[in-house]
């Protein structure tokens, strides 16, 4: 990744509408890698990075300057390699070189589906492992990355439940799976081209392993970077987070992340999400559409989307799709409808077509957008609720899943 351009001129793109008001981060200065001894420049916001190079040296009148020209280098252009930023005098780069690194997470495997879909298996810190999906459509794509390891929410229909939660990702780690991603689709601009030339990853959504509110100030700093318009430059309309409901982050999201908000929903009665969404005996239902319906105008958002696993005779009767829309009205809100990704000893089925397509009519017969979700790399366990990192794929038999889940 060193092969750009001698120069780094100013990217040649109208940079997206910017994200909603931050709180303003504590500028202390990023501990330094146990293992090179240097402080990892990929997941540090600007003022960060600022604050890391006064500690290094760097003058505070340059400072500011200097954040530009690298941040141009390692998220504009892809670069990894100090001495390949040539608009840098060289003994600044050589003190980079010293006091810092540009290092992603390690791509361990990468397969790619008969339908284009590719999903990675990334080694992060530690030697843990989370995986990455990306999923292609018309010439774009979407990237569906994670923000931790494992998980703690154990909704018994997600086979990324099934695994204990290890740690959460830092923002480099993140923001890496961003970055790793673009390394492998190649899009990353060539001199002359705006940042729009040849993007594959045109979406992000945070639907990986994990609960993003459970990571917050990671999951806000490493999408701040993403959005930047000098950098990678993805709009907040095009990045989405999934939440299960962790109510009292929601607000917190609308207003210093501002990106799009996806719902984690399944169920019409409390009865059957405790089982379905365990994260529901905390905050039920009724308390959390009481939340949603700030969040469009706290972000400046259109609507939110509810997703909506469809698992045969549990949640997919003709009542449950009135009652549906029933709690949703006066929500802007789309239903995602997600045909069940079966998954080694999963205690549920997939349901019906015929019934998919009878709740989805219910469902846009009331005014609301009910798209049925097209499975995609479930040939390599990559649909939606089938991640899993393969070091950490506890071989629960069927009964024993059931038995946690309450069925």
């Amino acid at each position: 990744m060193t092969d750009r351009p001698t120069a780094a001129p100013a990217p040649a793109f109208n940079a997206p509408a910017s994200a909603a008001p931050v709180t303003p981060d504590v500028l202390t200065v990023p501990r330094k890698l146990p293992e090179t001894g240097r402080i990892n420049i990929v997941g540090l916001t600007r003022e960060a990075l600022r604050a890391a190079l006064i500690e290094a040296g760097t003058p505070e009148k340059q400072a500011k300057m200097r954040v530009g020209q690298i941040w141009q280098w390692v998220y504009y252009w892809g670069v990894r390699d100090f001495a390949a930023m040539t608009n840098l005098a060289k003994d600044f780069r050589a003190l980079l070189a010293e006091r810092f690194e540009i290092a992603l997470p390690q791509v361990v495997t990468r397969k790619i589906s008969a339908d284009g879909t590719r999903k990675y298996l990334v080694r992060i810190a530690g030697g843990h492992e989370v995986e990455v999906v990306y999923i292609p459509e018309d010439g774009r794509g979407t990237l569906c990355v994670s923000s931790q390891v494992g998980c703690t929410l154990t909704c018994s229909f997600c086979h990324t439940g099934t695994q204990k939660l290890v740690r959460n990702l830092t923002a480099g780690e993140i923001v890496g799976q961003v970055m790793l991603a673009r390394d492998d689709l190649n899009e990353w601009p060539q001199p002359g081209e705006g940042a729009e030339a040849g993007r594959l990853v045109s979406n992000i959504v945070l639907m990986g392993m994990g609960e993003p509110l459970y990571n917050f100030d990671a999951v806000r700093d490493a999408m701040k970077i993403v959005m930047d318009g000098e950098g990678i430059a993805l709009g907040r309309r095009r990045i989405t987070l999934s939440t299960s409901g962790v109510v009292p982050e929601i607000a917190r999201a609308a207003t210093e992340i501002g990106c799009q908000l996806a719902i984690s929903f399944h169920a019409t009665t409390d009865a059957v999400r405790d089982v379905l969404v365990p994260i529901n005996k905390r905050w039920n239902i009724q308390t959390l559409l009481d939340t949603l319906r700030d969040y469009p105008r706290l972000s400046n958002s259109e609507r939110i989307t509810f997703e909506y696993v469809m698992l045969k005779g549990v949640n997919d009767s003709d009542a449950d799709a009135r009652r549906l829309v029933k709690l949703i009205a006066g929500i802007p809100a789309k239903i995602n409808l997600i045909p069940f990704n079966e998954w080694p000893g999963s205690p549920y089925q997939r349901s019906d077509w015929e019934r998919i397509e009878a709740f989805a009519d219910i469902v846009y017969k009331a005014g609301y957008a009910s798209p049925i979700r097209t499975p995609r790399g479930e040939d390599i366990m990559a649909a939606c609720g089938q991640l899993k990192s393969a070091t950490e794929r506890a071989r629960k038999s069927r009964a024993e899943i059931a038995a946690e889940a309450g069925l």
